[in-house]
């Protein structure tokens, strides 16, 4: 038990009954102060030891992806760090990469709050958040700033960020700063544009974006902005990544991040939707709308039946689903479809399930809240000690061990 699940987690989640989405606003604002100063101290100073605590490096973990060297396979999902008001800071807390957003071709607030809860019984929270931040047009000044500012010429074509092939412009990404790591950008539909405008929309964010992100996804699948996740449909979802790639012309991976509620009918739909627009890969999953088997009845700061509340759970109910999911892409497509696997990872066994059904990479966001900036270092001692007792030499071996 370290001191955030000892003494840090039960002053937030019960002694100072702040809203969560407050909190969460004020831990980016101080993570954001700590990046924007990390040249001097004392910024400089925490940064060091953060980064001496939280972070593991082992080449064991390492392994490289769509021409992307990953230092580990945890990344933090998108949701998290919407703006990228922090997106420097995120390997000295011992991510291996980062998603950015959801980000919107126009900027909008969301949904009216509250609208961010806890389910501390469950281990989840709920969330009908409604893609607020600030649009592409933002978020691609702030990286372009980012680049400028800490673009060192020496470390180009040279370095543990460089990408293993010629398809992408080591000029042209962030990854390929110093101290860095792969980051993805999440785009979503804006709420203002009707349905079938949507595709427009995707683009019109994919072009002020394109330069500045090492990978992309497709958000097709929150439950939280009306209509989003009908785009799942093979019509919708093809106009979609047809119009994506003739912009993209092969040079950034783009993936596609789906719902745990899909019947497997509609999986396989997306699966060879993948094949024919030549996806990098699938997210799975997004959070989900079930609320089977929940020991929360009511939310407490709203009085309703956990029913009754819109929004998406994430967290420990959808950690059975969601590797589900993953093992199913894996043996449909035979291992050679990549995927990115979030939903309930608390753990390194968590992680380890994950990476057996077929992920390569996986996300933590709601058991990186429960469990505290330690977790992503547990997690990769953990792996280690599977592939360890397993005798495999690196977590890229372990990736589909659970299938026959």
């Amino acid at each position: 038990m370290d001191i955030y699940q000892l003494v840090i987690r039960p002053i937030l989640f019960s002694g100072l009954q702040a809203d969560p989405e407050w909190l969460h606003q004020q831990t980016l604002g101080w993570l954001r102060s700590l990046q924007e100063n990390s040249t001097r101290l004392p910024a400089s100073w925490a940064k060091a030891r953060l980064e001496r605590s939280l972070a593991l490096a082992d080449p064991r973990l390492e392994q490289t992806l769509w021409g992307l060297k990953f230092p580990n396979p945890v990344g933090l999902a998108a949701g998290f760090d919407k703006d990228g008001v922090a997106a420097a800071i995120w390997p000295a807390l011992g991510f291996g990469f980062a998603e950015l957003g959801t980000v919107t071709l126009h900027p909008q607030s969301g949904n009216p709050p509250p609208r961010l809860f806890r389910l501390p019984q469950d281990r989840a929270a709920l969330n009908r958040m409604g893609f607020n931040n600030q649009g592409a047009e933002s978020l691609a000044m702030r990286l372009q700033d980012w680049r400028e500012e800490s673009y060192s010429p020496l470390l180009a074509g040279e370095g543990p960020g460089v990408r293993s092939d010629t398809q992408h412009s080591t000029l042209n990404t962030p990854h390929f700063l110093q101290h860095s790591i792969p980051l993805g950008i999440n785009l979503g539909k804006s709420k203002v544009t009707p349905l079938e405008e949507a595709a427009d929309d995707y683009l019109g964010s994919f072009k002020k974006l394109k330069e500045l992100g090492d990978y992309f996804v497709v958000n097709v699948s929150s439950p939280n902005t009306p209509g989003l996740r009908s785009l799942q449909s093979s019509e919708q979802l093809s106009a979609i990544l047809d119009a994506l790639q003739q912009e993209n012309q092969g040079q950034r991976p783009l993936l596609v991040k789906i719902a745990p509620d899909l019947e497997w009918e509609a999986i396989a739909d997306v699966l060879q939707l993948a094949q024919t627009y030549k996806l990098a890969g699938i997210i799975a999953t997004n959070t989900t709308i079930a609320r089977d088997n929940l020991q929360t009845q009511i939310i407490k700061s709203t009085g309703k039946d956990v029913r009754e509340e819109a929004g998406g759970i994430s967290g420990a109910p959808l950690k059975d689903r969601s590797t589900a999911v993953i093992h199913f892409i894996w043996q449909q497509t035979q291992g050679q479809l990549p995927i990115i696997g979030v939903g309930g990872i608390f753990t390194a066994e968590d992680a380890w399930e994950k990476i057996a059904a077929g992920a390569s990479l996986i996300q933590v966001y709601t058991g990186w809240i429960y469990e505290g900036p330690w977790m992503v270092r547990r997690i990769l001692e953990g792996l280690l000690s599977k592939l360890e007792e397993r005798g495999l030499s690196s977590v890229q071996e372990a990736i589909g061990c659970g299938h026959p």
